[in-house]
């Protein structure tokens, strides 16, 4: 039976809960705001992790600059943290990329939802197509009159 993940997908799912764990609540830094740790991705052999990360309030990676290089500044102290509690042989080396794809969702939802406002306004006055075809059917059930 083939297995359901590989292995860096396994890594990178328990240091996606980990991470999320330990910066909640061991990192004490001011420039850090409400971060939600969104994924991890381990190389092949294990050694380097890219974490991706949002922060509330910030589309941009260039609004979260400073909360980008206060975790890549931490990356040793979380390293260490994660050697602590886990069993691993070996902890990968952990660099910190801003996530903008929350950010795009929220500005693609407000296209959708700019459109459909727009087609609602354009097609307020035709009337309704089943409505106009149930009026004009006045034969009755059976189509006789």
């Amino acid at each position: 039976m083939a297995k359901e993940f590989s292995r860096t997908e396994r890594v990178g799912d328990y240091l996606r809960r980990e991470l999320a764990l330990i910066i909640q609540r061991e990192v004490r830094d001011p420039r850090l705001g409400m971060v939600s740790i969104t994924a991890v991705d381990v190389s092949r052999d294990i050694s380097h992790a890219r974490v991706h990360f949002t922060l509330l309030g910030s589309d941009t990676a260039e609004e979260a600059k400073p909360c980008t290089d206060v975790l890549n500044n931490a990356a040793g102290f979380l390293r260490s943290a994660l050697a602590r509690d886990a069993s691993m042989r070996s902890v990968p080396k952990l660099r910190f990329v801003f996530d903008s794809s929350v950010g795009r969702g929220r500005d693609l939802e407000a296209l959708i939802h700019r459109a459909r406002t727009a087609d609602d306004r354009r097609y307020a006055d035709l009337p309704d197509p089943v409505d106009a075809a149930d009026e004009s059917d006045t034969s009755g059930p059976s189509g006789v009159n």
